[in-house]
């Protein structure tokens, strides 16, 4: 074969059977990729199933947690259901109570039924030990809340009974010498002196600054009586008086005897020249007794007085400006006390006085406004006689007329829901047990109040008061009146009172909450 046969025939063998030179890197590239694109599957395989394992575990959480709410959520209505059963309970149990004795008299006629009765009574008995055991249970879980509500107010340190006794001590040193400088006087008779306020009702609205008030009834001298006449310009249902002084006469044989001239029928000349003037010359300012003046005349026997007292070789005594009541502070070198005297004339024979404390900023010096405080007095010293040892009522009080200072309720306002509280539920349910349920009593009370923009006098119109506080007729059978009068009249005042209202609750739950 020729050389050109042979290169045409391996030319032509090139051409019918081609070898792709790069053959083997295009399957090792291939691979390589299809080895990648596995890879890459495997990790997003992985990676989902990463998702839906987080997935799986946060609705684990969610489901959990849901079924932890809704425990909790059972847990409250058995716990209420519980609470409900226990008073059903004890309904039944009265009513057993009441259908034993019948049961009993049957079994008396009935002999053949003894074995039944036999073992009913011992069912009621194993029932009322249950029954026991659950009020029990129940009444040491409300008084560990009670507990703790008490650890966390700040209550007041000041020993009111102590300043209480202190100050009527002091009274009754200063009586025996008012008896004595006046006997031979016609000033004012001045009668044992009655603690008023909240230091003697056994709570106070301050730390520091206690005020012990005690109001000092007044009877004419020989020779004058008092009449109580209704002013008419008063302040609508805030009644105010003006004492009118008149002469009496005194020809009598027994008056005569203590060497008194009559101020009616003697003349005048002789009545300067031999007898004190009368009380109409003294403290009254036309007929009528004038406070300013009777509060100056206080003013110069206290201080008279009291350097013949025991209590001013230990104490320092500083009298305070005041137009309408004679108040001064007592010292020590460890404590001291500010004391208030109030006076006043009691009307007929009842707990109820016109006296000298105002009321408004202006009181014209004859008013005397009509004072409830010794009513008030009586009042908590009722619920005192009846009330545990344990009662709590009193710290209800103070905590209620600490909390809103600042605030448009008066400590007066929340003194009188109390005492209507105090007025309607047993002295026996205020116990530690029960704090809780009391303090939101008296915060829903003003919420009500606040709402219907009443609050209804405690005293006037109060015809469930008890008996031994005697009333005028006028007071008790008389209408009440509404202390938040100005919500009703203001729309203004009434908008303040719901914000205050919102905000004092707040304080409120942040301060059973312990929060900051």
């Amino acid at each position: 074969m020729g050389p050109m046969v042979f290169l045409f025939m391996l030319l032509e063998s090139f051409i019918q059977y081609p070898q792709p030179v790069a053959e083997g890197l295009d399957e090792e590239t291939r691979l390589r990729m299809e080895v990648r694109a596995k890879h890459l599957e495997w990790e997003r395989l992985q990676l989902e199933q990463e998702v839906e394992r987080h997935t799986q575990e946060q609705v684990q959480l969610l489901q959990l947690l849901a079924v932890a709410v809704l425990l909790v959520y059972v847990l409250v209505l058995w716990f209420i259901g519980w609470k409900s059963s226990l008073r059903r309970e004890e309904d039944e149990e009265e009513n057993r109570g009441a259908n034993e004795e019948e049961v009993g008299n049957v079994a008396a006629n009935e002999e053949d039924n003894l074995g039944n009765e036999a073992v009913n009574e011992a069912e009621m008995a194993a029932n009322n030990n249950n029954v026991a055991i659950a009020v029990q249970e129940e009444d040491d879980f409300d008084d560990r809340i009670g507990q703790v509500i008490m650890q966390r107010i700040r209550w007041p340190v000041q020993d009111l009974q102590r300043g209480c006794q202190w100050t009527m001590n002091l009274m009754d040193n200063y009586s025996p010498y008012f008896r004595h400088v006046l006997s031979n006087s016609f000033y004012p008779v001045l009668q044992r002196a009655i603690g008023v306020g909240s230091a003697f009702e056994g709570w106070s609205p301050r730390e520091q600054d206690v005020v012990y008030r005690v109001l000092i009834p007044m009877t004419p001298p020989r020779g004058h009586s008092f009449h109580l006449q209704l002013d008419s310009a008063g302040q609508g249902h805030m009644r105010n008086f003006r004492v009118l002084v008149q002469l009496e006469c005194t020809c009598t044989r027994e008056q005569q005897a203590e060497n008194m001239l009559c101020f009616l029928h003697h003349p005048e000349e002789e009545l300067r020249r031999n007898q004190d003037p009368s009380l109409l010359d003294t403290l009254c300012t036309g007929s009528y007794l004038d406070v300013q003046k009777t509060a100056r005349w206080f003013y110069q026997l206290v201080r008279a007085i009291w350097p013949a007292l025991p209590q001013s070789h230990n104490w320092h005594l500083v009298l305070l400006p005041s137009t309408r009541s004679c108040q001064f502070k007592v010292t020590n070198t460890r404590e001291s006390f500010r004391i208030e005297m109030l006076f006043g004339v009691r009307r007929d024979d009842s707990a109820i006085f016109v006296s000298s404390q105002t009321r408004e900023a202006h009181t014209a010096s004859t008013i005397w406004p009509e004072s409830y405080a010794v009513a008030e007095a009586e009042f908590f010293k009722h619920i005192a006689r009846q009330a545990p040892p344990d009662s709590l009522y009193l710290k209800c009080l103070q905590f209620f007329t600490r909390l809103p200072l600042g605030f448009c309720f008066s400590t007066y306002t929340m003194k009188t829901i109390v005492m209507h509280l105090l007025n309607v539920m047993p002295a026996s349910s205020w116990r530690r047990r029960d704090l809780l349920e009391r303090l939101q009593d008296i915060l829903d009370s003003l919420r009500l109040c606040v709402r219907t923009k009443r609050l209804n006098h405690f005293i006037v119109g109060n015809r469930r008061l008890p008996q031994h506080i005697h009333l005028p007729a006028d007071v008790q059978t008389g209408g009440t009146y509404n202390l938040l009068l100005r919500l009703a009249q203001q729309p203004d005042a009434h908008a303040q009172a719901i914000h205050d209202y919102q905000v004092l609750k707040k304080w409120y739950k942040r301060i059973l909450l312990a929060e900051d």
